[in-house]
């Protein structure tokens, strides 16, 4: 037989508790993975910790030194050397109990004394006076995340040896006030299961990430794991099933594997649904198996049977050992339609990728001493490494707090400075983030970048590679315009709240005329300018429209909100407009025509009105031609309202589909000082936008030196047609980029 199948259970990490392990059984169970003279040690170990903390109990009411013998085990189910689990069973010894770091030193060496006074390092917090308490518990939450990185940088396992005792500490948080269970699941999941993911280590991430879920959400993690559990029996039916058969399929194909049903994690479950907008009742896609192969053609071979077998689901497949995550987590990952309908998701690797994906950097201790860390390990203190330069430039500690946390989540690209220096950023950063990265001022004052020697646009996104230089002026603030998300300046949050805390600082008059340029330009770039001021200004809780204008200076009202208020406000202008507008008594279910709901009427033909032209985002109204079906307008449409004045009882109730994917047809003007070029740059933004033009109309004026473009162009929704023309108003020349009104 060329294949093995092996059954998994189905055990939630709540239920997983090393509390109340018996020392002795324990110890034996370590003799056929470590050796008499490791043994020994970890006992010395285990008997110095069972001395110290005997007359301690935890809030459980267990003797403390179940705490640090459950972490020990932890760490040695990770296969960690036996260096890290004797220290993990003396991580809170010299900290809590009359045994000394000394002790420790001449009982059992440096290299072990040195791993407990890394990890006690992280819990010894100076209390700083004249603080009140919210900045002290912030400040003391950066140093101990500071003090961990620190010892990380000089030995990994000081950090696995933390997680171990997060872990366990999760495992027995419920005798804990409710207020502090929050407290520190929030913590978990914000700084701990992301640490353990940036290192690879699956195992405690997904553990952590499922225990933080139950006490932030504990309905809705009860909720999942009901409906789990209701249907654990029929999943093991159909799994076994689909398992049997594609062992028959792969022993055809004379392929070793091992098959196992893929682990269930809750919050990863929350995650997809929420992703995929998917309801308790839709989890079908929690079915997967796990296929283990010798190497990685065979991980081939077996995708080739499974997708030769079974339809894949489009966009559900991923190869991760041509392109490995960032933790070198290698596998592939695919998604087939299996028998009767049901969606089962497949990933194949190697039984090398299997242990990495579980144990990540835990996984280099399972060799013996001596073996050498291969680059992707040195990777990883790179890392972190840079992480502690960046504490340096950081004066405020819950800034350094929240940097960690975007850190920790996001993608990376990798920049050097001219002095020779690395700088990590997140994916998509762009020249002024490098700047704010370097110093505040330096993005103030930043007003030109080179990228590999050459001058770029500061909305120009790095690469790992790029070596960066910014140009800068000896006085200056950021402009406004670095804000705006259409047009891409600014890409990290450390560059954006700076800029913000700059513009706060300006005065109101200057705030006021900026603000009121801003909105004015997009309003009328946008046709929404018919819209009454003091009325958006009241929607934001502005008295005064002054006051309205100078809060869209400072950035504190966002021109998106601004853009979707003044939509809603014409649309109720055209409603009180017209109160001879009858209304239905009775409004069915809408029925769809296409990608316009039409609401009382069956499927009637639709098209949309060639005078406004109107797209999805707008408000929109129906009107009943003769012979022609409904005609769409916008509701600010001149046309619209006349025809709602005249013929008030044709009028009918229309919206937009709930997802429309059609492209709408949009007419622009562009107004520029002629250039030779500049239709070419037009119709650029359009291509990189992924934006079709229908057709161009341009005329150029040789007294003023002024070219007039219409444009029509098709467009998916108002925001696509916000970043267009933002971007076309950003080229040189152009004076104006604005949609043409009726």
């Amino acid at each position: 037989m060329f294949l093995k199948v092996v059954q998994a259970t189905e055990i939630h990490p709540i239920e997983s508790s090393d509390s109340g392990l018996d020392v002795e059984t324990w110890l034996r169970s370590l003799a056929s993975v470590y050796s008499p003279h490791e043994i020994s040690i970890i006992r010395r170990a285990s008997d110095l910790a069972q001395k110290s903390h005997s007359a301690q109990i935890r809030a459980s009411g267990e003797p403390y030194f179940q705490h640090v013998l459950a972490a020990a085990n932890i760490l040695a189910s990770l296969k960690m050397d036996h260096e890290a689990i004797a220290a993990a069973l003396l991580h809170d010894v010299a900290e809590d109990t009359e045994t000394t770091l000394e002790d420790i030193r001449i009982e059992f060496g440096d290299t072990i004394a040195s791993l407990v006074d890394g990890v006690t390092k992280m819990d010894v917090i100076d209390s700083l006076p004249g603080h009140d308490p919210a900045m002290l518990k912030e400040h003391a939450q950066a140093e101990s995340l500071r003090k961990m990185l620190l010892a990380m940088a000089e030995d990994v396992r000081v950090v696995l040896i933390k997680l171990a005792d997060r872990l366990h500490n999760m495992r027995t948080l419920s005798c804990l006030r409710p207020q502090k269970q929050k407290r520190i699941a929030r913590e978990t999941l914000d700084i701990f299961a992301p640490l353990a993911n940036r290192l690879g280590i699956w195992q405690l991430k997904w553990e952590l990430e499922d225990l933080s879920f139950r006490y932030l959400e504990p309905d809705t993690y009860k909720r999942i794991a009901k409906m789990l559990e209701m249907r654990r029996v029929e999943r093991q039916e159909y799994l076994d099933s689909f398992k049997q058969y594609l062992e028959q399929k792969l022993h055809d194909a004379h392929i070793v594997a091992d098959i196992v049903a893929r682990p269930k994690h809750i919050y990863s479950i929350w995650k997809k649904m929420q992703r995929k907008n998917l309801d308790y009742h839709e989890l079908y896609d929690v079915l997967g198996v796990r296929v283990l192969v010798k190497d990685i053609a065979q991980c081939y071979a077996v995708l080739g049977v499974v997708h030769s077998e079974w339809n894949y689901v489009r966009g559900e497949f991923d190869d991760y050992i041509a392109t490995p995550k960032e933790n070198n987590y290698k596998s592939l990952h695919t998604a087939v339609i299996g028998p009767l309908g049901q969606t089962v998701e497949v990933q194949i690797r190697t039984h090398d990728m299997h242990a990495h994906a579980e144990h990540g950097v835990a996984s280099h201790w399972a060799y013996k001493e001596g073996a050498s860390h291969d680059g992707a390990f040195e990777d990883k203190l790179q890392w972190m490494r840079q992480l502690l330069e960046w504490k340096e430039e950081v004066s405020d500690a819950s800034d350094f707090v929240d940097r960690f946390k975007s850190e920790v989540h996001a993608d990376r690209v990798y920049v050097i400075t001219p002095q020779g220096k690395i700088v990590d950023l997140e994916l998509g950063a762009t020249p002024v983030d490098f700047a704010y990265h370097i110093h505040t001022e330096v993005g103030h004052r930043c007003r030109g970048a080179k990228v590999n020697q050459l001058m770029v646009p500061l909305t120009r996104t790095l690469a790992t590679g790029d070596h960066v230089e910014i140009l800068t002026v000896k006085r200056g603030g950021p402009s406004r315009d670095w804000l705006n998300p259409h047009q891409g300046h600014v890409k990290t949050a450390r560059a954006r709240s700076k800029i913000q805390h700059w513009l706060r600082l300006q005065d109101f008059e200057q705030n006021l005329v900026a603000g009121k340029h801003l909105v004015d330009r997009e309003l009328d770039r946008l046709g929404l300018d018919q819209v009454n001021t003091q009325k958006l200004s009241e929607q934001f809780n502005c008295t005064k429209v002054d006051s309205f204008y100078a809060g869209v200076g400072r950035n504190e009202i966002k021109l998106g909100q601004v853009v979707r208020t003044a939509e809603r406000l014409l649309n109720r202008k055209t409603i009180e407009a017209s109160p001879e507008t009858p209304k239905p008594s009775v409004v069915p279910e809408p029925r769809e025509a296409g990608d316009i709901n039409v609401q009382g009427v069956g499927n009637l033909m639709t098209q949309l009105a060639r005078c406004c032209k109107p797209i999805p985002g707008e408000s929109i109204g129906g009107y009943i031609t003769r012979g022609a079906g409904v005609s769409i307008h916008r509701r600010d449409c001149s046309n619209y309202l006349r025809l709602s004045a005249e013929s008030p009882q044709r009028l009918i109730e229309v919206s937009w589909g709930i997802d429309p994917d059609k492209d709408y047809s949009v007419d622009i003007e562009v107004i520029a000082y002629d250039r030779h070029g500049l239709l070419h740059d037009v119709t650029s933004v359009f291509s990189n936008n992924r934006v079709n033009l229908l057709a161009a109309n341009t005329l150029s004026d040789k007294k003023s030196n002024q070219a007039k473009m219409r444009l029509t162009i098709e467009i998916n929704n108002i925001d696509d047609l916000s970043r267009v023309l933002a971007k076309i108003s950003q080229l040189p020349n152009v004076v104006t980029a604005r949609r043409l009104s009726t």
